[in-house]
């Protein structure tokens, strides 16, 4: 096997682990999401506004923490979080509108 061939050979290795990663994460992101779909509608039949800026803030500060602790950027760790976020209350607020 030459050189050329094992860097191919590990490449595709590589490729295949992140595909993997990449399906996992996009199944906990379905989880997450049917979660926070049970808050939405809990929220919509209390009439709690669809956003909590002291949960998300609190969220922030503990996940900067955790991708620090990972070696992960905490800038990418909250933007990551605000997108997130961003959709959550979207989903709350269409679902305190259909109530």
């Amino acid at each position: 096997m030459t050189d050329s061939d094992e860097a191919t050979a590990e490449l595709l290795r590589l490729r295949g682990t992140i595909d993997n990663i990449d399906a996992a994460l996009i199944f906990m992101l379905a989880e997450r999401f049917r979660a926070t779909q049970q808050v939405g509608i809990l929220k919509a039949v209390h009439a709690m506004p669809a956003s909590d800026p002291s949960r998300e803030e609190q969220q922030v500060a503990r996940l900067r923490a955790l991708a620090e602790e990972a070696h992960l950027d905490p800038e990418f760790a909250e933007k990551w979080f605000n997108f997130v976020v961003a959709e959550v209350i979207r989903h709350h607020t269409e679902a305190a509108e259909g109530r």
